[in-house]
């Protein structure tokens, strides 16, 4: 077994306080990615979406967030996935976001719903070939016989499409993941970060609470 209880760091960049936060979650998510997206430093938009599998257990995996607005978060995949399947089972999901330059982590906690057709449309069109390619050939989460299986697939597909637009496979599309709650995490000196948590109440006001750390 290797120990890890010497890996330590001191966070000291930043603080988050009630007096210098919006009423709303998604004014202070835009602040900080655009932040975290100005550093340079990996994909800002790289975020974990945890769902509850049919098999009774939670499962993590990152996906990259492709549109943010009032109404919540949007991401695309294959509806046939574990993901596709676990959402339709149970919409209720978690997103998180890690900033380590910032030394900041966001929880979204909330419930996901298949966005427009016409808004898949619109995203998978913009993809370049090689995407589009890709999302017809994966079977997403299936079982497959090898590397090669996936490649000679693809060789077959480019052939094809060689002079043809590639349709949207009516398996793939978005999803949008509307906030019941956020919590803003900002890493501080010994351990005592900050966490500033938003619950959504009944008539719309987000309810605004101090957690500890």
């Amino acid at each position: 077994m290797e120990d890890l209880s010497n890996y330590r760091q001191s966070y000291e960049k930043d603080s988050l306080t009630e007096n210098a936060i919006p009423g709303d979650p998604m004014n202070l998510f835009q602040k900080w990615f655009h932040e975290a997206d100005a550093t340079g430093f990996g994909e800002a938009n790289a975020m974990t979406v945890a769902t509850f599998g049919l098999d009774g257990f939670p499962k993590s995996r990152v996906v990259l967030l492709k549109k943010y607005n009032e109404e919540g978060f949007v991401f695309y995949t294959n509806y046939n996935s574990e993901k596709g399947k676990a959402i339709a089972a149970n919409p209720n999901v978690c997103l998180s976001f890690f900033w380590p330059v910032q030394e900041r982590q966001v929880i979204i906690k909330g419930t996901a719903e298949k966005v427009p057709e016409i808004m898949s449309d619109n995203y998978f069109d913009s993809r370049p070939l090689g995407s589009r390619l890709g999302a017809v050939v994966s079977n997403q989460s299936e079982v497959i016989p090898s590397r090669g299986f996936l490649e000679e697939k693809l060789a077959l597909l480019e052939k094809q499409f060689e002079n043809n637009e590639v349709p949207r496979p009516e398996n793939w599309g978005g999803y949008l993941v509307r906030p019941v709650a956020a919590e803003f995490w900002q890493g501080r000196a010994n351990r005592l970060h900050d966490r500033i948590r938003y619950q959504l109440q009944e008539n719309y006001i987000w309810k605004i609470d101090r957690l500890s750390p």
